[in-house]
């Protein structure tokens, strides 16, 4: 089978069931695992890399006030791959090539190529997209296997962390301006241990004001930018004035590698966010994955 991913989250499925040899193509995102480096590359941004988040921020509504995509894609290259799976999604316009220029790229396919969207609102929903993709091609019992792993490390953090109160927390996909978290991520926090005051659960995240982020007054506050790494996200938080409390502990995730990813690594990320929560408990997260700034 010739598999095409426009999705990190989904190459990452992909190769947890040992599809790297089917995968032709992915987008310039994927960087995960270590064997799609070097795969054909079927898509491209036409946001400048080196912006402030307020600068991104403001290019990607103009661009959707247009009706403009963020992304572009390749239909010439993606022809000449002649594949049989297209993996996409529909969920976010920011996250990934927009589902009509995919639509009208796999009309000049052969009619038999299958375009899948991949919708995940909640680990559950990941779960059973790696089943779909299982059962799309013929790995449903290595499906069912990466599943039930995954879903006996949740039961480990759950069993570090349940005779502990939920600590009251916020998690910031965006800094300037300021968004909450949505989809998946507040279930995520539950998992850990935690209670989140402002998320936006298996809905989008959206701009929050200063006022809701100070009345709030999280124990813990967490910036998860979307598309970011560590170090891309500690310099973005060093510009900020985040208004919480001096005695509020605040941490930097690499979201682009974990939260933002909507595949196998979110149970990474109930393991992150568990050792920021609970470090009495689950082990703290390796410094390459988060920071503590106070």
């Amino acid at each position: 089978m010739r598999i095409v991913s426009l999705l990190p989250s989904a190459t990452e499925i992909v190769c947890a069931l040992g599809l790297d040899d089917e995968l032709v193509a992915v987008t310039h995102e994927c960087d995960y695992p270590a064997s799609v480096r070097g795969k054909p590359v079927v898509t491209s941004s036409v946001l400048g890399g080196d912006g402030s988040s307020a600068e991104i921020d403001r290019h990607i509504r103009r661009l959707l006030h247009e009706g403009s995509s963020i992304y572009a894609l390749d239909a010439q290259r993606l022809q000449s791959l002649d594949p049989d799976l297209i993996l996409t999604q529909e969920l976010c316009e920011v996250c990934a090539v927009s589902y009509p220029i995919v639509e009208r790229a796999v009309r000049r396919l052969d009619a038999e190529t299958q375009l899948v969207s991949l919708e995940p609102e909640s680990l559950a929903d990941v779960y059973q997209n790696i089943k779909t993709v299982g059962d799309l091609t013929g790995r449903a019992g290595e499906a069912a296997t990466v599943v039930d792993q995954l879903s006996a490390r949740i039961r480990t953090v759950q069993e570090q962390v349940r005779n502990r109160p939920p600590r009251p927390m916020v998690c910031l996909e965006w800094v300037d301006p300021l968004y909450n978290c949505g989809h998946w991520t507040p279930g995520l926090v539950q998992l850990a241990g935690g209670e989140e005051l402002l998320g936006t659960p298996n809905r989008p995240a959206r701009p929050i004001d200063r006022r809701e982020l100070i009345e709030a007054r999280p124990e813990v506050v967490v910036v998860m930018a979307c598309g970011f790494g560590l170090e891309r996200s500690l310099r973005e938080v060093e510009q900020a004035d985040l208004p919480i409390e001096a005695d509020a502990e605040l941490w930097v995730v690499d979201g682009n590698a974990y939260f933002s990813r909507p595949g196998p690594r979110l149970v990474d990320s109930v393991e992150i966010l568990a050792g920021i929560l609970h470090p009495d408990a689950v082990a703290s997260p390796a410094a390459a994955d988060a920071r503590r700034l106070r």
